[in-house]
């Protein structure tokens, strides 16, 4: 799967052409996991690795195409400098005698010939080496710009693949019955608190103190043994840190995390849903029960699947962040004049321990982008 692009060695994830080119094969070979997916004996876990890979390849083409986009411009703009330079070795080159016969006629004689031939022996060689690094780096250009040229083909096949996959994994969620369920929370009872709750605080805390229903595999193992090791609900970076004010001056007690449209949401440990809904100002909300006493709010999601009440496995889906895929020009571009790495989504995350929100970044692996961009 094209996951294991983290794991190709420094030297290929260095060069340009060779990074895009893993990344092509990596779209592809999620594009032949989708196909057996409908043969897999569980739909969601299969789309679910689909989607991942998906959008593992897609951010290492970006990255592939980022590299050949700029590599591009640094040959370009060498090239722009050496000018004058290049126009006199090609006067040069053109001026060399190319026939023998021109060899042996020269004003001062015979003895002019041979102190010509001598000195054309000397320049001849340096002259040729400076064409063959000249050659050498316009035939990187052209690869770098067949390389951009060539990507949108694995681009639309790639965006047209994990569009689909989403589709299907939003009507496999919607048509799963079996997952086990723990005794929720009176409707009644939630419908009241969440009418009550002016902020997220307010209905976090209050939810805190109504029975919870962790999964017995957490409940009963050490959750704080987890700690450091947990991964990220959704591939991003933190835009802003806990309690971190933002541009108007206002601090949450969260992390603000960017993603790239339509990411996959999943929640990183085995957990309980106690709350999945429209909450305030927050647009979708998923409040998960990792285990006795902790809370994982999850915030910002255009698309929220199961109950309250549903036990989940770890890696399970739980939405969908909002946006709309690009298209492949639009993705061309984007890699190119904007870094790369373009996100346009944000979720934002808490940790609740004892209805109380704590910093959630000790607990996720540090491998993660958990700092400003």
């Amino acid at each position: 799967m094209c996951l294991a692009l983290a794991a190709q060695p420094a030297g290929a994830r260095g060069d340009p052409a060779e990074t895009a080119r893993a990344a092509a094969e990596a779209l592809r070979e999620a594009g032949r996991s989708l196909e057996a997916v409908d043969s897999a004996g569980d739909r969601v876990a299969a789309l679910t690795r689909t989607i991942r890979a998906y959008e593992a390849g897609l951010a290492a083409l970006r990255e592939g195409l980022r590299r050949a986009a700029l590599r591009e411009q640094v040959v370009a703009a060498t090239l722009d400098a050496r000018e004058a330079e290049v126009s006199r070795l090609l006067g040069a080159l053109l001026a060399l005698p190319h026939s023998p016969d021109t060899m042996m006629v020269h004003p001062a004689g015979p003895l002019g010939t041979a102190r010509a031939g001598m000195l054309l022996g000397e320049v001849a060689p340096v002259l040729q080496a400076e064409a063959d690094v000249l050659a050498a780096e316009l035939r990187e250009v052209a690869l770098m710009r067949a390389l951009q040229e060539s990507a949108a083909d694995s681009l639309a096949e790639g965006l047209a693949g994990v569009q689909r996959a989403r589709t299907d994994l939003s009507q496999a969620m919607s048509e799963r019955r079996d997952l086990p369920r723990r005794l929720a929370a009176d409707p009644g009872a939630l419908r009241r608190l969440l009418e009550s709750s002016d902020t997220l605080d307010g209905f976090a805390a209050g939810l805190a103190e109504m029975p919870g229903s962790a999964p017995e595999a957490i409940a009963s193992a050490d959750f704080g043994a987890l700690r450091g090791r947990v991964p990220l609900p959704v591939a991003g970076s933190a835009l802003r840190g806990f309690d971190e004010p933002d541009a108007a001056g206002i601090a949450r007690p969260g992390l603000v995390l960017a993603t790239r449209p339509l990411a996959l949401v999943t929640t990183p440990v085995p957990a309980t849903i106690r709350y999945r809904g429209p909450l305030l100002d927050y647009g979708n909300v998923m409040i998960l029960e990792p285990a006795e006493d902790y809370l994982l709010v999850l915030a910002g999601l255009s698309q929220v699947y199961g109950d309250a009440g549903d036990v989940l496995t770890a890696g399970s889906p739980v939405g969908l962040m909002g946006g709309a895929d690009p298209e492949a020009a639009a993705f061309l571009d984007a890699a190119s004049d904007r870094g790369g790495d373009v996100r346009t989504e944000t979720l934002y995350m808490e940790l609740r321990q004892g209805g109380s929100p704590v910093d959630p970044t000790p607990w996720f692996a540090t491998d993660q982008g958990l700092r400003k961009p």
